[in-house]
């Protein structure tokens, strides 16, 4: 016979149990739905929000009035370019740590190793339902897929970036040698979908055509460029509608392929801007399609428990201006100026996150994984996925997102695509820049955009000391204040060398993966292959240290 203890916890298990099995929505209720939205290379300055909108020819309401209802970030960072930026987002992690610091050709294979946690795998383990559509841009190999990194289901994935769907397409290329037209024909993969676990579907090709027939006599069809942005709603949409009743709590990855280079509106948007240029229509459409998504959370009543985050992988492409959006610092995508990764991004969770906030802390995208995590009350791993010791780049922002506390974050390193130590580092308001990559174009006139060179300019770097900015007075880096005989700030260096040795001394423990991507990046010299080894001892032995001015 029970004892009268023991039967009331028999009782309270079995009340529990039946009230979990009733009402699974109550487990929601702890946890919030996440919905992260991704745009590629939309300016800093195109956003209403941003003083762009229809100040630029492209309104943008529905991204405005995300703004309005939550919080805007004006010193958020990506990284340089599409790969780093998205794998940074989805990783937590300095893209030179994951090995993907370098857009890859298709066909190279390779992508994001499969021992890296991912946004999704990290929150699968808090018990969350997974799943990612649109551009993926983390490589083309079947265990760097998002269904083999943690999403239950993917739809309508793009591998690439757009430019390389033209490719194999002979109205854009008719020049291209038959041989090499037929191998890109090959190898580029179109929209995939399928479940973890599962072999992914092409479920069409993708070319630079205004076609848009996914089916074919029953098979796969063609996309064009123009349509693709269609599918990439059409899952978010169709994914909200299935699992919005659900009962548990669910992270959704949605990234638009707009608005990357070639720019091709669809046509419902073509000459919708007022500005009626292809970036400015294209600008018009990525907001309406937000905007259907922003309707359906709202009717679906999941504006009472899901964070919406939206934000862009990386800086604006101004070396391909006019089909570019923009930005007011100075240097473009592929540089370690402002330019090159400050990035829009917004937070909204009506009734959590106090409506027309405005933040000017120091974040970014790498931030995203600390923040999800907590928010889902899971612990991030100390271990990668394959069981050896991991460390993250990532800060959590609930704190600043509901009212509770100030940005743990002092510090952002910038990166270019081989750069192990940065190229430059931000501590508070001041900046040290060592890679004068972009400053080599021409300065006036008719061809002052090439003053925005990106990847086409070389890396340079400094001599012996860095050109310093005060970003809160200076944040388009016009005036070097280093040894100014006004206001000079040869006092900072200490700052920057002790944050730069801080992150140098973790590559010993944590040693950063082989890069994923293949690209030239200049010769190997002699002298580089001698250093290599000492470099390697050096670090292990004595840290990292940037000398001072000698004043001479």
């Amino acid at each position: 016979m029970l004892s009268h203890t023991k039967a009331r916890h028999c009782l309270l298990f079995c009340i529990s149990l039946f009230l979990a099995l009733m009402f699974p929505a109550a487990y929601a209720a702890d946890k919030p739905n996440i919905i992260l939205i991704v745009a590629d290379d939309t300016g800093y300055g195109d956003l209403g929000a941003y003083g762009g909108g229809e100040g630029r020819g492209m309104p943008t309401p529905n991204i405005d009035q995300m703004a309005k209802e939550g919080m805007t970030f004006y010193s958020f960072y990506g990284q340089p370019s599409c790969t780093p930026g998205r794998a940074a987002m989805q990783t937590g992690r300095i893209p030179n740590r994951s090995g993907m610091t370098t857009v890859a050709f298709q066909g190279q294979g390779g992508g994001l190793p499969a021992a890296e946690w991912t946004l999704a795998s990290v929150l699968k383990t808090g018990g969350y339902k997974t799943f990612f559509t649109g551009k993926w841009h983390l490589g083309e190999a079947d265990y760097s897929l998002p269904n083999a990194q943690g999403y239950d289901d993917m739809k309508y994935v793009g591998l690439y970036h757009l430019n390389a769907y033209t490719y194999a397409d002979t109205t854009w290329f008719p020049d291209m040698d038959p041989k090499l037209r037929a191998m890109f024909q090959k190898v580029t993969r179109g929209a995939l979908s399928g479940k973890a676990g599962e072999k992914p579907v092409e479920e069409f090709k993708v070319n630079g055509q205004y076609v848009d027939t996914p089916v074919v006599d029953g098979k796969p069809g063609v996309v064009g460029i123009p349509f693709f942005d269609r599918y990439v709603e059409k899952a978010a949409i169709n994914y909200l509608d299935q699992n919005g009743s659900s009962g548990k709590p669910f992270f959704m990855s949605i990234n638009f392929m707009k608005n990357h280079q070639p720019n091709m509106p669809d046509p419902d948007y073509i000459g919708k801007s007022m500005s009626k240029t292809k970036y400015a229509d294209s600008m018009v459409e990525l907001d309406a399609r937000i905007g259907r998504i922003m309707d359906k959370v709202r009717a679906l009543g999941l504006d009472k428990n899901t964070l919406v985050f939206f934000t862009t992988d990386n800086g604006a492409w101004q070396d391909v201006y006019p089909d570019a959006g923009y930005t007011p610092f100075r240097g473009t995508k592929g540089t370690d100026r402002e330019g090159g990764s400050r990035v829009p991004a917004i937070a909204w969770m009506p009734g959590h996150i106090k409506a027309d906030t405005r933040n000017h802390e120091i974040n970014g995208g790498l931030d995203l994984m600390a923040t999800f995590a907590a928010m889902a009350g899971v612990k991030l791993p100390v271990n990668d996925r394959e069981g050896k010791p991991i460390i993250f780049d990532s800060y959590d922002m609930s704190p600043e997102l509901f009212g509770t506390g100030k940005s743990a974050r002092n510090t952002w390193f910038y990166f270019t695509e081989d750069e192990l130590s940065p190229g430059a580092v931000r501590v508070g308001n001041y900046k040290a820049v060592y890679n004068l990559r972009g400053s080599d174009g021409t300065a006036t006139g008719g061809l002052a955009v090439d003053s925005n060179l990106g990847w086409k300019g070389a890396s340079s770097y400094v001599a012996a000391v860095p050109q310093i900015f005060d970003l809160w007075q200076d944040p388009q880096e016009r005036y070097d204040l280093f040894m100014n005989n006004y206001t000079e700030r040869t006092w900072t260096l200490p700052v920057f060398n002790e944050e730069v040795k801080k992150l140098m001394a973790t590559y010993v423990k944590y040693p950063p993966r082989k890069p994923q991507g293949e690209a030239y990046t200049g010769p190997i010299t002699l002298t580089q292959y001698m250093r290599f080894q000492y470099v390697r001892d050096n670090l292990a032995k004595e840290g990292f240290n940037l000398p001072m001015p000698s004043g001479d």
